[in-house]
């Protein structure tokens, strides 16, 4: 197997309210959309996502009234102090605040107008590691 790209599939109440947020926050853009669905994506190594309205029928009957929960879309980037200041500036609602943990990850959380969590992610070295 090659895998040339990934995808997640996320269900959501609003589609347009989660595609303006990605698009407009996340600088994801638009491949494709149609009443229900969008299709989008970043030119780096961002994850694609496409959008699926809750109870439609292209879904298989178990899945389309579950609502993506229990899913953080994490991204790893750099410069995570002034993308929580950006997002911050732009009205974005910060969920969980900028913190380190000991293993040496660095992250900040926001939600999507649908509850979507997205998480961002810088890796330091871990304490222990600077100690040695």
């Amino acid at each position: 197997m090659h895998i040339t790209a990934s995808t997640v599939s996320l269900t959501v109440d609003d589609v347009a309210a989660s595609q303006r947020f990605f698009t407009t926050h996340l600088g994801y853009v638009e491949q494709a959309a149609a009443e229900g669905f969008a299709s989008l994506s970043r030119e780096d190594a961002a994850v694609d996502i496409v959008l699926l309205a809750r109870g439609t029928e292209v879904l298989p009957a178990d899945q389309r009234d579950q609502h993506a929960s229990g899913l953080i879309l994490a991204f790893t980037t750099t410069g995570l102090e002034q993308e929580e200041k950006r997002l911050r500036a732009e009205g974005v609602e910060i969920v969980m605040p900028l913190r380190e943990e000991p293993w040496g990850e660095r992250l900040f959380q926001v939600t999507d107008p649908n509850g979507v969590i997205v998480q961002f992610v810088e890796w330091a070295a871990p304490a222990a590691a600077e100690n040695t």
